[in-house]
């Protein structure tokens, strides 16, 4: 009787989890149907084409006597988006690391009168409105500094206040009617309605859009700063998606997640449809299931290993050297719980495989002498030899370090070391698995490689490419996503170059094989 593995299981398992998820995302998208009217509540927009919007500024979020006249749009219209300037007077609290807010108001009636007054639109019926904090703490680049120069009064790392120089708005335009019974619950809560009954406009500020790259500081002495405000309609199931997330990434920031890596989750909501969500919700189960499945038989692999014929001892060492630097990099960003633990439980299994290569007798503290076969001494030659070629990038690591240096701003000479090794172990990683290539060369075989991690290793990389065109980034980082292809394609070519003879046992199971021989294709 056939008995499915737990790997086949879990991963059986999470595929149903993707598909669900799939689905309540889709969902979100379905407006409730009304069919009947007569139990349906009908929407304010309905019998007024024209609104007005008002905005105020203030240094509290709940009270109103200090609130200041921003701007006011007499009869805009609500179904088209535009985009206005502001210059928006910043107070005494709010330059003194104070917070700025903006209380923006909309109703159908034109206010009467050349100066608008809170009084005024306070009196106004059917009004609606919505909240929008437009300060964030952040340190700022100031707290960085070039390490050559003087610098004795080095500010110190705290956080200040920063404007939001982007600020969009968002209103639900395309739903007239909604039943009484079936409406979603987030959106129930926002639900106000007016004399006569009638639910008004649901107004929202622009979670999704509202991004880090909008910051600006303020300066003490600076009086007034310009803010680009950008208005647009929003769809039914957009809605929901936005505070869906809204309310999500406030329960994770309370785990450990970083206002960056918040930042980072905006970017692929914002700006989409429903068919490139569910896509990036498919790629992106499917890449963590392979990453499992990598590291599961990569250390079954190296578990079950007894002779290192045919492994580079200098790619083993370069990925545990590569996955502390980034561990440590991490560490130095300040990167959140959820990000530092997977990436120290990685650079644990790569110190556990350097010492798979190189066994150490900790009693002692020394290297153990083991017995090394014809295979592995040919093995280290091989690898010795790939080395030679790869010093000539030394000159190109150290270069780009001093220009660093020399030209960029950091925190501190640790944060410069870090920063430049890192940058190194970024732009050079995918060349020092070249000498595992040159190995497979000289061998003229393939039989002693992993593949099987290599393959979900493969497909974890496709994946990334995808993620390339899905999600903004810059073209060097972008063009970065693609490179570890050319190497993985040689790995491809060198398996059909040196293919494995299918009567002999599998390497897996620790059983000695033969070395294919180098005319192997032709017997093929």
């Amino acid at each position: 009787m056939y008995i499915p593995s737990l790997s086949l299981i879990l991963s059986l398992c999470f595929t149903a989890y993707i598909g669900h998820s799939m689905w309540t995302m889709a969902k979100l998208f379905i407006a409730p149907e009304c069919q009947n009217r007569m139990n349906c509540i009908h929407s304010f927009l309905n019998s007024h084409s024209k609104l007005q919007m008002v905005i105020f500024s203030s240094v509290s979020g709940y009270r109103e006597d200090d609130l200041k006249f921003v701007h006011y749009f007499k009869d805009f219209n609500f179904q088209k988006p535009f985009e206005h300037d502001l210059d928006v007077e910043i107070p005494y609290k709010t330059r003194r690391n104070g917070t700025l807010f903006f209380h923006v108001h909309i109703f159908p009636n034109p206010l009467i009168g050349d100066e608008v007054r809170w009084e005024s639109v306070q009196r106004s019926p059917n009004r609606t409105s919505t909240l929008i904090e437009m300060t964030q703490y952040q340190i700022p680049e100031t707290s960085k500094y070039k390490l050559l120069q003087e610098n004795s009064n080095v500010a110190p790392e705290r956080p200040v206040t920063h404007l939001k120089t982007e600020v969009g708005i968002n209103m639900l335009t395309n739903v007239q009617y909604l039943p009484l019974n079936g409406i979603p619950g987030e959106i129930a809560a926002l639900l106000r309605f007016s004399r006569n009954r009638e639910f008004l406009p649901i107004v929202r500020h622009d979670f999704l859009n509202d991004r880090l790259q909008s910051l600006q500081e303020i300066k003490k002495g600076v009086s007034s700063m310009q803010v680009k405000l950008k208005y647009s309609p929003i769809s039914f199931g957009m809605l929901r998606l936005m505070l869906h997330v809204e309310a999500s990434m406030s329960s994770v920031q309370t785990l450990g997640f970083s206002v960056k890596e918040i930042d980072q989750v905006k970017g692929i909501f914002a700006d989409t449809n429903i068919y490139l969500l569910l896509g990036t919700i498919f790629v992106s189960g499917f890449h963590l299931l392979f990453d499992f499945l990598a590291f599961k038989n990569d250390v079954s692999f190296w578990h079950s290993r007894k002779s290192l014929a045919g492994i580079s001892a200098h790619t083993v060492l370069w990925h545990a050297f590569s996955h502390i630097i980034i561990l440590l990099y991490l560490i130095e960003e300040k990167s959140s719980l959820l990000i530092l633990i997977p990436s120290f439980i990685g650079a644990l299994i790569e110190v556990w495989k350097v010492h798979k290569v190189i066994p150490i007798d900790w009693k002692h503290l020394k290297f153990k002498k083991a017995f090394v076969s014809s295979e592995e001494q040919r093995t280290k030659e091989f690898d010795r030899e790939s080395m030679k070629y790869l010093c000539y990038l030394y000159p190109l690591i150290i270069g780009a370090a001093v220009y660093s240096l020399v030209n960029e701003v950091h925190r501190s000479w640790y944060s410069w070391i870090i920063r430049s090794t890192v940058n190194g172990v970024y732009a050079f990683g995918f060349i020092f698995m070249l000498p595992q290539l040159f190995v497979n060369y000289r061998l003229k075989s393939v039989a002693h490689l992993p593949w099987r991690t290599f393959m979900y290793k493969a497909f974890s990389t496709f994946i990334d490419d995808v993620f390339a065109f899905i999600i903004t980034m810059p073209t060097a980082h972008r063009l970065a996503c693609f490179r570890d292809d050319v190497v993985f394609l040689i790995y491809l070519y060198q398996r059909w170059l040196y293919p494995v003879d299918k009567s002999r046992i599998d390497e897996d199971t620790s059983i000695v094989s033969e070395v294919p021989t180098i005319d192997a294709k032709k017997s093929d």
